[in-house]
Formats: C-alpha cells, structure tokens, sequence
C-alpha cells in the first residue's frame, strides 16, 4: 500500500473521529456540566500531549516557542478561541443541537475564504463569490422560516476559522501549539476545579458514577487522537486533497443527529443545507474537476 493510500485512510479516520465519535463521546457525558467537561478537557490534554512531545523530541521546539513572544502573542489569542470553540461544540451536543454543529463545519470553509479575503487580501474566484452569496441566501432563509439565524453554527464556524487563522500567522506545529495553548489554559482550570472539590460539586469521582469518571479521564485522548490522525494524513497527501476530506466530519454528524439521535429536521432545515450543500459544490468545483479529469 502506498503512501498516498495510507494518507487517505489516515484522514478518513481523523475526520469520522471528529464528527461521528466525538459527538457519540460529548453525549454520553452531556450529565455534567458543560463548562466543567471544558476543563478536563484541557487538563488531561496537558497530560496526554506531554509524553507524546517528548516521544516525537519536540521538547526543544516547544521551549524555543515558548521563547518567541510573537509566537505566544498569536497563541493567547488563538486559545480564547478554541476554547470558545470547545465549549459551544460541548454545549451544543448535550442541548440536541448537533445538526448546527454539522451546519457550521460545513459553513467553516466559506468562512476561511471570506477571512483569507479581508484580513489578507486573497482573491477570490466568481465561484467563491457566487458560493458565498448562497451561504448567505440559506442563512437568510433559515431566518425568515425558523425566525432566528443558526447562531450555534456561526459561532462554531467563525471562531474556529479566526483560530486558524492565527495559527496561520506562525510556522508552529500542531501538536506543540496546542500543548501551549492548554498549558495557557491549565492553571485557571485547575484552580476552578479545586473550587469544585472544595464545595463537593466535582462531577469527576465525587459526584458522578465511574463510568462517567471514566469517560471524562478520556478527554485528553478525544482531542488529541483525531489530531495525530490528521497530521499522519497531512504529511502524506496534498492539502487540496486533504480539503475534500474535512466535509467527512460535518456529514457524519449529520447522519449522527437524523438516524441515531432524532434530532428535528424539518423541511426548511433540509432546504438550508441544500444551499449549503450546493455552495459548497461550487466553491470546489474547480477541485472537483482538477481531481476527476486531471484538468
């Protein structure tokens, strides 16, 4: 099996992993608070990432960064939000709101182009506009029809495009920036769990069955699993091609919310990812033939 082969299975897992397993993983925790999750997510992240920055011999590269003050400025901005991004991802899953999440990792590229074009200047095609306007013509009927814009997937969508964003502005590799990034994070969640201990209110142990105490000590390995995944894929295929895969997340958390957790989809929620669906076709289309005819 080649390296390009093994690339793609490399990416399928990573990207089933984030929008069908851990969905399945955020639900089966949804009993604790939300914001409580959060922390442990950060806090068994630091512990799991650790062994592996030394394993890979990252040590030095983290400590060099760790030295960079422009590095570390863009990755304080970048950790507000992807904990912003954590924990709407986490509330999302535990109120039944899966699909936005679906909608908004499916809106997430056209928003990185819409980014890409202001804060840098990048042009854009007549199928990047036109893609564009369709994204805004599905939100506009989702707010003429259901009486409130999918504020869950922009949200979801925006911070987790401004996070990449900012990680765009360093040459830092994934793994060490998001050591640092829950390193930053790390003490003002442990002060709040110590908080938690000292007022008998900490889900993990005291106040919830082992098997949840269980699954929440497997937060750490929810992130970083699917990340390891994702850059044994990315050292192995073109980015464009790698691009294609991403759209396995949003649609394994589609299917998730339908036919496992019968989450409401009614006709105008059908008719908002059709153009979603449609605008993201034609933002690709130039990619989609280049990969079919090799044009």
């Amino acid at each position: 099996m080649n390296q390009e082969r093994i690339g793609h299975i490399y990416a399928t897992f990573a990207f089933l992993f984030w929008g069908g397993l851990s969905p399945i993983y955020f639900k089966e925790v949804s009993s604790v608070d939300s914001f409580e999750i959060l922390l442990y997510r950060i806090v068994f992240s630091v512990f799991t990432l650790l062994p592996l920055l030394y394993f890979n011999k990252e040590i030095k590269t983290l400590f060099a960064t760790l030295k960079d003050f422009r590095k570390l400025k863009y990755l304080f901005a970048s950790t507000f939000f992807v904990s912003i991004n954590w924990l709407i991802f986490i509330w999302a899953i535990a109120n039944n709101r899966i699909l936005e999440t679906s909608l908004g990792y499916y809106i997430n590229p056209l928003v990185n182009v819409l980014l890409g074009f202001i804060f840098f200047g990048e042009r854009m095609t007549k199928n990047q506009y036109f893609a564009i306007f369709l994204a805004f013509i599905a939100v506009l009927y989702q707010l003429l029809t259901l009486g409130h814009i999918p504020y869950i997937s922009f949200s979801l969508a925006i911070s987790f495009a401004i996070y990449g964003l900012l990680r765009k502005k360093i040459n830092i590799g994934s793994q060490v920036g998001l050591f640092i990034e829950v390193l930053l994070l790390a003490p003002f969640a442990l002060i709040y769990l110590v908080y938690l201990y000292i007022n008998t209110e900490m889900a993990f142990i005291q106040n919830s069955s082992n098997y949840i105490s269980f699954m929440l000590f497997l937060a750490g390995l929810i992130t970083i699993i699917p990340l390891l995944l994702f850059n044994s894929a990315a050292v192995r295929i073109r980015l464009a091609t790698l691009g294609f895969f991403q759209y396995i997340a949003p649609t394994a958390s589609f299917l998730l919310a339908i036919f496992v957790y019968n989450e409401d989809f009614n006709s105008d929620k059908f008719i908002t990812f059709i153009l979603i669906w449609i605008s993201l076709f034609i933002f690709s289309f130039n990619s989609i033939k280049k990969a079919l005819f090799n044009k």
